[in-house]
């Protein structure tokens, strides 16, 4: 095996020696001739240059090495980036739009889709928003660059709340194409909330003021006009009990509330027996049901019948509505409360009363704090106007239902589905 890289080295090295050499004699040659002068020597000094042009011909030249010309660079036209911000935004659960420099309409996401419906895309903005706040806070955003971001309502088809915000598009990730977004954050609940919360400072305040007040006039009467009145004083105690018992029944009810809530999202994890919670609640309720000359009939199945959740809170629920449909119905004279447990698996308890029946316009609304029917008769039966709030509270908790029917002249039923 030969090594073809040293033999040209060699020969090439061989080459150019014997090359020189050539040279060397012609030279010597033609500085003769020359020196001679003759035509003889004319003739061997032009041989010599001859021979020398063959002989460099001959040498080996180092050859440049070839560089390929650039291929010519083809400018490809940018990616279109709309795409990408709507495959960004389809993973937002707030509804957003994709307005262009003249705030038409170019895309919105699912959100945007879910609760607007399927806009046509180049319409102008306005053709779906006509509220003039929404129009003047995206003509300055479009004029200065500058995000806004006002407060919106609307009435149609629910009453919601939105904090509506429209900001420009880096353009540098749009490759300078001018894109800007309208955004919808729903605060409805929020606001909710915080009328929630005003209206059930108030009422507390009011329900407490009440009884307060009583006991404040009953207290300076006993210490002025009726201080040697043992009567009156007798009287007047026994008032100022009931008042001071409804005041405790109200803070009870409002502690409540307040545990319910902390805990509302744990759901209960133990299994209970629902008929001798009902044959209990019964039991205790027995001396207000024959004070008000109404009997409570229980009809529950034989078999067991059970149900995850917290024996004390689900007592309470069951008081509540025992006691309500003897307090409200007792024309009826009996409450029937029964047990079933369907073929899906779903039980239900039943609470039925014969009373007058609730008007359709408030059964909407039994479950909100403070609300009555009838304050006068509410007040009259010793309620504070909790009792079914605090119901709907545990039976969230345990991812239960209130199903309430109610037929004037007729009574109504209050049904708790598990």
């Amino acid at each position: 095996m030969t090594d073809d890289t040293g033999d040209g080295w060699r020969n090439d090295l061989r080459r150019v020696l014997s090359a020189w050499v050539y040279i060397l004699a012609a030279a010597i040659l033609s500085v003769a001739a020359w020196a001679t002068g003759a035509a003889t020597g004319y003739a061997v000094i032009l041989f010599c240059l001859l021979f020398l042009l063959v002989v460099f011909r001959q040498l080996p030249v180092e050859e440049a090495p070839v560089v390929p010309a650039p291929a010519a660079e083809v400018e490809e036209p940018a990616p279109d980036p709309l795409p990408l911000i709507l495959a960004s935004l389809d993973g937002l659960d707030m509804p957003i739009f994709v307005l262009g420099l003249e705030a038409e309409l170019i895309a919105q996401n699912q959100a945007a889709e879910k609760v607007f419906g399927d806009l046509v895309a180049g319409l102008h903005v306005s053709t779906r928003w006509r509220s003039p706040g929404i129009l003047d806070m995206i003509r300055e955003t479009i004029e200065t660059g500058a995000p806004n971001q006002i407060e919106h309502s609307e009435r149609h088809p629910s009453e919601r709340v939105y904090i509506v915000r429209v900001a420009p598009v880096d353009p540098s990730f749009t490759s300078g194409a001018s894109y800007f977004l309208l955004s919808f954050r729903d605060i409805s609940e929020l606001r909710r909330l915080d009328r929630m919360r005003s209206d059930f400072v108030a009422n507390a305040s009011h329900e407490l003021r009440t009884p307060l007040a009583s006991l404040r006039g009953f207290i300076e009467t006993m210490q002025g006009p009726a201080r040697d009145d043992a009567k009156a004083k007798d009287r007047f105690l026994t008032i100022m009990l009931d008042q001071a018992n409804r005041m405790s029944r109200l803070v009870d009810d409002l502690l409540s509330l307040s545990r319910l809530e902390l805990k509302a999202h744990v759901a209960p994890d133990q299994k209970v027996e629902l008929a001798p919670i009902l044959g209990h609640v019964r039991d205790s309720l027995a001396p207000l049901a024959a004070e008000l000359g109404v009997e409570i009939r229980l009809d529950l199945p034989e078999e067991k019948v059970e149900v995850m959740g917290e024996r004390d809170e689900l007592v309470q629920v069951f008081e509540n509505l025992m006691e309500n449909a003897c307090k409200y119905g007792q024309d009826g004279k009996f409450v029937d409360v029964s047990l079933r447990r369907e073929p899906g698996g779903a039980t239900e308890v039943s609470v039925r009363d014969h009373g007058p029946g609730i008007p359709a316009e408030h059964v909407p609304r039994l479950t909100e704090r403070f609300y009555r029917v009838n304050v006068e008769d509410s007040r009259s039966k010793k309620g504070t106007g909790l009792g079914l709030a605090i119901v709907k509270h545990i039976l969230t908790r345990h991812r239960a239902r209130l199903i309430v029917r109610s037929d004037l002249g007729a009574g109504s039923v209050f049904t708790v589905r598990f």
